[in-house]
């Protein structure tokens, strides 16, 4: 249960652990499968009234048993909650790490990981088509701190090796990643950081926890955007950071408190909603996202379709062998180039024109001039004709008929 740990690693104080130490990967001490851990991980029935679901704990401070006696270990709902640990236990438990840390956006995660591992001149390698977030973190506000970065195409791992410097403190990937959808071989890449002292962190939003393990793999950091595909449903923000190692997730939960930009109990409580039907919504996303893309790659109007379950995608293999499917994430260079990628995204009727991606529904949007606007000018500045579906659950035939009018 949580305390304000007066350290950063290993520092327990007497302190009872808190469910996201103890990182299950089964429950009642049994092993289980994917889709029982996200229903069950963390989520006992509530022991007070037998509440099958875990109660929101919609409070800022905790009354105390005596001076320095919290109860439980519970004083301030910024250093610990109940809803958003029973949330952090299962994302630990579905990625297979012993921590699990949630916070108010898939950003705070990322800076307080980079302010956590790194230093002013340190560097970073990260992808050379990173989500816009990312590199604008990066160039606007991390670099300013004097943090180094260097992009690199991350499905080459000889130009990963070739960017790391002696000062390298993470190698920073995604897998897919947004929006080329490159594929990055986490286990190659995890050998190449290790060797050169740093840390592999990997970004698994696209994938998410069920398509994808990346600790499995070597990667010693998970990062999420709980926005996307494990909330599901586009009603909550939020972001998480798994850690394989104790002490590193120890120091994490140190700047999670001390930075203090944490998900409130009820953004804690949608996500754990939504966690509970990832498994069966990947599957339906996956499903929906081949169809498409195999519709699309014999489309005349589609110059190049990117995804990485087709044959044709120079990651395929690397995909098939660290994924179990394929993802919801399609991305297609518009044969008629930028006019015709905004005329399309203008056109559609059920893909709805937004930022975002990983809900129910099916989005689609203009990278160039939405999500990525910020990379504009940059290394990382993506193609104009590129259009970025988010392939959601709906009925495929229907999804298929509003691409077809949308490109007609």
């Amino acid at each position: 249960m949580p305390t304000t740990p007066d350290s950063v690693a290993g520092a327990t104080h007497g302190r009872v652990p808190r469910p996201a130490e103890i990182g299950r990967t089964n429950v009642c001490g049994m092993s289980h499968g994917f889709e029982t851990l996200a229903i069950h991980a963390g989520q006992d029935p509530e022991a007070r009234t037998g509440a099958v679901i875990p109660p929101i704990y919609q409070t800022s401070t905790y009354a105390q048993d005596a001076v320095g006696a919290p109860r439980q270990g519970y004083e301030y709902s910024r250093s610990g909650n109940p809803t958003r640990d029973a949330l952090q236990e299962c994302l630990a438990a579905l990625e297979g790490g012993p921590v699990g840390l949630t916070f108010a956006s898939g950003l705070a995660a990322e800076d307080t990981l980079l302010r956590t591992v790194c230093k002013p001149g340190d560097h970073v390698v990260i992808p050379d088509d990173a989500y816009g977030g990312t590199y604008r973190l990066f160039a606007k506000v991390a670099e300013r701190w004097g943090l180094e970065y260097t992009p690199a195409k991350v499905s080459d791992v000889d130009a990963v090796r070739a960017a790391i410097r002696p000062n390298t403190k993470i190698v920073w990937v995604e897998t897919p990643t947004n929006p080329l959808l490159g594929i990055a071989d986490i286990a190659a890449l995890a050998a190449v950081a290790h060797e050169a002292g740093a840390l592999l962190a990997v970004d698994n939003t696209f994938a998410s926890p069920y398509l994808q393990q990346p600790i499995a793999h070597g990667a010693d950091v998970v990062v999420h955007s709980t926005t996307k595909y494990v909330g599901g449903h586009s009603d909550v923000v939020g972001g998480a950071l798994i850690a394989a190692d104790r002490a590193l997730g120890e120091e994490l939960r140190y700047h999670q408190n001390a930075m203090g930009a944490v998900n409130g109990p009820f953004d804690a409580w949608l996500t754990l909603r939504g966690i509970k039907t990832l498994g069966v919504r990947m599957d339906r996303h996956c499903d929906n996202a081949e169809r498409i893309a195999a519709y699309l790659e014999g489309h005349a109007k589609v110059a190049q379709v990117i995804y990485p379950g087709l044959p044709s995608h120079p990651g395929h293999e690397v995909a098939a062998k660290q994924m179990r499917r394929f993802g919801g994430m399609i991305s297609f260079r518009a044969a008629g180039g930028e006019e015709q990628a905004v005329e399309v995204c203008n056109r559609t009727k059920l893909f709805v024109l937004a930022e975002s991606l990983g809900g129910v529904e099916s989005l689609i949007e203009h990278p160039g001039r939405m999500t990525h606007a910020s990379a504009a000018g940059s290394p990382l500045e993506v193609p104009a004709d590129l259009v970025r579906l988010s392939v959601g659950i709906e009925t495929v035939d229907d999804l298929l008929a509003d691409l077809e009018q949308a490109l007609g």
